[in-house]
């Protein structure tokens, strides 16, 4: 088979800039640019975890992934074309013996490991599978066995590899247009009892303790690259008390800050978070106090259909002159183009409900709602708009051989209709966007001018939480730092793991 790594890369880069709105990248500078290494994450949103890597690691890389999947039509061809090993887990052999299952585990592993052990980087999600849980489910050892496997197979006095835990974040993982930031932290620095490497005919007890405390080494640098938390509810918490403190930091400067990008909400929410978990046990009852006025307050917002710096001020887009310039944009393109947004709507609704339709019906977790939306999405869409532009083509063909004064131009028009179908689409979507912004900033000015007593309330309330929440940061070492006005940075720190 040819070498297809970098045609299908661009392939995958393609597919995640069409379903995502935004994809931020940050750390690359952490991948080493020679020597192999291993990239560790945690597997919130199936296919779509391995495709962010994929696409942005700015080394080649080699996936492990479960055999099952290369029986997947086209997918199949897909992870050969990239050098994916398939991996047998003991789940999908049951039949199998220990020892069948023992071998082709170690085939699996040895073929990652000699990719490594030759300068190259291999991918590894040692959860085992994919999940909706806003937190780890519990690791393999596979990672840290296959580690120890690679150090083994290297020529002696190279330097060994290193392990790079990778934070994957999404603010709405099933979303389309939604955003995600892939986040490369610094490899992982190993204590001297784990930085060895192992002889081949070592005890096995002592190989598996070995390895189950690298296994948990891993999992305390993804625990913090991550922010795992026990529940949605307090994921959710973490994230209110993160825009709220912002929102009030920024008041108290006189600043007017622009909505935070993917990176700054997530500095934000770890250090909620890292401030949270260092009082709680010590302060359960205060910091169940606390987390519900926080709940409170972020139901009250919820229940009036505005954010945290709604309080303060109409929102940008609710300033009359805002408003004014959106309906325009409205106007200019439901009537000025409507062809465009007619055939948009016509040649996309189709694929549309199929995907919609296949969503439904097999994504049985929301962490597969993106991978099926994506796969085959980049099937009917191309397919819907080839048809289009066929019968565009054909019936521009009937037109001349009925009317000959009608010049035949099948080729133009296929290729009219198709850009029809293209960005009759994506005009639709914006359309849509546009609508929902001005009817949101509508509604805005409208609750600030009903409820001022209620948004009073709320000011006040904001400022408090926001004193509490700042109390949670004092003599504790946090990730990034708080600008003057009242933004945050991203900063490295030392993870309980132990991460340089």
């Amino acid at each position: 088979m040819p070498d297809l790594y970098d045609p299908i890369n661009r392939l995958a880069r393609g597919l995640n800039a069409a379903f995502f709105r935004r994809i931020e990248v940050t750390g690359q500078e952490h991948i080493p640019e020679d020597g192999g290494g291993i990239v560790v994450s945690w597997h919130p949103n199936g296919l779509i975890d391995p495709g962010l890597i994929f696409s942005y690691l700015p080394r080649r890389v080699v996936f492990g992934a479960r055999h099952g999947l290369f029986n997947w039509p086209g997918l199949g061809w897909v992870l050969k074309a990239v050098g994916t090993v398939p991996i047998h887990r003991a789940i999908d052999r049951s039949r199998a013996s220990p020892e069948e299952r023992a071998a082709s585990n170690r085939s699996s592993l040895d073929t990652l490991a000699q990719a490594v052990s030759g300068g190259g980087f291999a991918c590894l999600f040692p959860e085992g599978d994919s999940h909706d849980a806003p937190h780890l489910l519990e690791l393999k050892t596979g990672a840290a066995r296959f580690y120890y496997r690679a150090r083994q197979l290297q020529t002696r006095g190279e330097p060994p590899p290193v392990i790079i835990p990778v934070g994957l974040h999404y603010d709405a993982k099933q979303k389309y247009r939604s955003n995600a930031l892939v986040r490369f932290h610094a490899p992982l620095a190993l204590p001297a009892d784990l930085d060895i490497t192992p002889p081949h005919d070592e005890d096995i007890e002592v190989s598996r303790e070995r390895c189950r405390r690298l296994t948990q080494l891993i999992e305390a640098a993804l625990i913090d690259v991550v922010h795992v938390t026990e529940s949605w509810q307090v994921h959710h918490l973490m994230h209110r008390g993160s825009k709220l403190l912002r929102a009030e930091r920024s008041r108290r400067a006189g600043a007017e800050l622009p909505a935070p990008d993917m990176l700054e909400r997530q500095v934000g929410f770890s250090r909620i978070w890292a401030g949270y978990r260092a009082r709680v046990e010590r302060e359960p009852e205060g910091m169940q106090a606390l987390m519900q006025r926080l709940g409170e307050y972020d139901a009250d917002l919820v229940a009036l259909g505005i954010d945290d710096n709604d309080l303060d001020r109409s929102p940008a887009y609710a300033r009359a002159w805002r408003i004014g310039l959106l309906l325009s944009q409205m106007v200019a393109v439901f009537f000025f183009l409507p062809a465009l947004l007619v055939f948009g709507g016509l040649i996309n609704i189709g694929p549309f409900a199929v995907v919609r339709l296949a969503t439904i019906v097999a994504a049985k977790k929301h962490k597969d709602v993106a991978t099926i939306k994506v796969l085959l999405g980049a099937l009917v869409y191309p397919s819907a708009w080839l048809v289009a532009a066929y019968l565009a083509a054909r019936t521009s063909e009937l037109v001349h051989a009925t009317y000959p004064i009608v010049p035949a131009t099948p080729i133009l028009a296929g290729l009219t209709v198709a850009a029809l179908g293209i960005f009759g689409g994506m005009a639709y979507l914006r359309a849509l966007r546009l609508v929902r912004s001005t009817l949101r900033a509508v509604r805005v000015r409208l609750t600030r001018v009903r409820r001022k007593v209620a948004l009073a309330r709320l000011r006040v309330e904001r400022d408090e939480l926001a004193d509490a929440l700042q109390g949670l940061e004092e003599g504790i070492d946090l990730p990034g730092s708080v600008r003057a006005d009242g933004s945050v940075i991203a900063s490295e720190t030392v993870p309980p793991g132990g991460r340089a």
